[in-house]
């Protein structure tokens, strides 16, 4: 490494525009100003020299360059910006309307959003926050800001600790805030070194040079800033993982009871019960909504039980189970439990429980049944048995039927809207019949049946739709924020000033800096040479 020798003998690393002992501008490196004697010298980071700007020869030097710069860091941010603001024109996957026509996102976007939707779907927007080139833009934001950090806050910090009362008068009068005396008593000089430790300042002396100073700490607001913003990094993509974050959707009837997706079976759900409450008809608040699209609801709830399985599972057993909890899930009253999170997300009126169907003959007007049996539509039999001497076979069921492509089809395992494929076994070994029944079709498949199927009752239910959520990274988000904070008031409300006394003969050399609010810093310096004959220093940028 070429090292810098300064004439004040100190030797500085290769790259330092300041030196780290003087302060005087290292001849032929001013990359700040182009060694013109006549500007004002460019304070940022002291001068000190940086890695980014000092080594651009192997790969690793042009990656650790290209990520050290702001600018680069800025466009990621936007870039990162503009893809969640695009993720949110339509649905993410996990929200796709339970009513949607279809839930699966290759037909969902097309279907509702055309040609846009299904760019939408195809550019991998939909499931946007789980996509590989999004966790990979909030990565490189990552890998920036560690890199950009570290690229300046190491030489900072040297600098400034390394910081000496004495100064070259080079750098003394190539400050912004500058002024000369050519005749200043000790005692003057002494009122100046008393009225900056009564401003607050810290002093240090050096053979007559003082350097006060004061708000350092200010300094590291950004990099504080930086620390927060790297967290909530962190915790976003730590999101990603379901070890934790989960954020899941389930379906409980009422009666019924299922696992809880996303605890790896480990615990279940029982729907107890649905209740729906909705306002009166009459309540002037909602007419027009209800006139509009019939009932508002004013409260649902389920009052549910939740269990954890007792010990591992037995193949072909049911497992066991003991009850952890019993409540009522409301609108804005989640139910919580060992870190999961259960929210009322949304219900479904009057899914299929169970049908009721009843055998006659094809030629009575009258329907006379010959036989019933009922059908429970989440446990349907293979065959019924009706006790005069006929049988029916459940050939083909179809919980959610629609036709795809002319063949018929479930859009969903929800008994929604039912059809079956029936073939009756008349007594006395007549030729079986096949029938297609479903709501509202009743289709004889070869036009000479002697016996026909109707739907005689129906019994519907509640089907209760819940948010399943645990959420591991919240305080990691939280504190990563509160830092974020610290660091913008720690940069914003305080501010690194510093004034150098540099004796001159029977005179002096005042010199002030400060990284914001220079009408503050002149305010301090015309408080401390108040009642002495000291110069007030001249603001050399409004000279120049």
């Amino acid at each position: 490494m070429n090292k810098i020798k300064c004439e004040c003998g100190h030797v500085n690393p290769e790259g330092t525009v300041l030196c780290e002992a003087c302060g005087k501008p290292v001849e032929g490196n001013q990359h700040i100003d182009g060694n013109d004697q006549r500007k004002l010298l460019n304070m940022r980071y002291d001068g000190s020299a940086r890695r980014s700007q000092t080594y651009n020869k192997s790969i690793v030097d042009k990656i650790w360059n290209f990520f050290s710069s702001v600018k680069v860091g800025v466009w990621l941010i936007v870039l990162a910006l503009i893809a969640s603001a695009i993720g949110t024109i339509f649905p993410q996957e996990q929200y796709i309307p339970a009513d949607a026509t279809s839930r699966a996102p290759s037909v969902f976007y097309e279907a509702q959003y055309g040609t846009i939707g299904q760019i939408y779907y195809q550019l991998g927007f939909h499931n946007l926050y789980g996509s590989w080139w999004y966790m990979l833009l909030i990565a490189l934001i990552g890998v920036s800001l560690v890199i950009c950090s570290i690229d300046r806050f190491v030489p900072l910090y040297k600098a400034l600790r390394m910081q000496k009362p004495k100064r070259h008068t080079t750098f003394l009068k190539r400050q912004r805030l500058f002024s000369e005396t050519e005749q200043v008593s000790a005692d003057e000089k002494e009122k100046l070194v008393s009225g900056l430790k009564k401003q607050r300042y810290k002093v240090w002396e050096e053979n007559g040079h003082v350097l006060a100073e004061k708000g350092r700490f200010s300094r590291w607001g950004p990099y504080v800033n930086h620390i927060g913003l790297i967290l909530v990094l962190i915790a976003a993509l730590l999101r990603m993982t379901t070890f934790m974050y989960i954020d899941d959707y389930v379906w409980v009837r009422e009666g019924e009871q299922t696992v809880i997706p996303g605890t790896e079976g480990e615990y279940y759900i029982k729907n107890k019960d649905f209740i729906l409450e909705t306002y009166d008809e009459n309540d002037e608040r909602f007419k027009e909504a209800i006139n509009k699209q019939g009932n508002v609801a004013k409260n649902y709830q389920t009052n549910a039980i939740i269990y954890k399985k007792k010990g591992d599972n037995v193949a072909g057993a049911d497992p066991e189970l003991e009850k952890v909890t019993e409540e009522k899930i409301r609108m804005n009253h989640p139910l919580k439990f060992d870190g999961y999170t259960l929210y009322q997300a949304g219900y479904q009126q009057n899914e299929f429980k169970s049908m009721t169907f009843k055998v006659h003959e094809t030629d009575d007007p009258k329907e006379t049944s010959l036989g019933s049996f009922t059908i429970d539509l989440t446990e349907p039999k293979d065959k019924y048995q009706l006790d005069d001497g006929f049988s029916v076979d459940v050939t083909q069921y179809y919980p959610d039927y629609e036709l795809e492509e002319d063949e018929p089809a479930s859009e969903t395992p929800y008994p929604r809207n039912p059809a079956f494929v029936f073939t009756v076994h008349p007594p006395e070994n007549e030729e079986p019949e096949t029938s297609f029944v479903g709501i509202g079709k009743n289709i004889d498949a070869t036009g000479e049946n002697d016996y026909k199927l109707g739907i005689e009752n129906f019994d519907t239910r509640y089907v209760s739709g819940l948010t399943v959520r645990r959420d591991y990274t919240l305080p990691l988000f939280i504190i990563g924020a509160a830092i974020f904070m610290i660091g913008v008031i720690q940069g914003m409300y305080w501010q690194h000033r510093r004034i150098w006394l540099h004796p001159k003969e029977e005179g002096i050399m005042v010199a002030g800096h400060t990284n914001k609010n220079w009408f503050g810093l002149k305010k301090d310096i015309e408080q401390v040479i108040a009642d002495t004959n000291v110069n007030m220093v001249d603001d050399q940028l409004e000279t120049d």
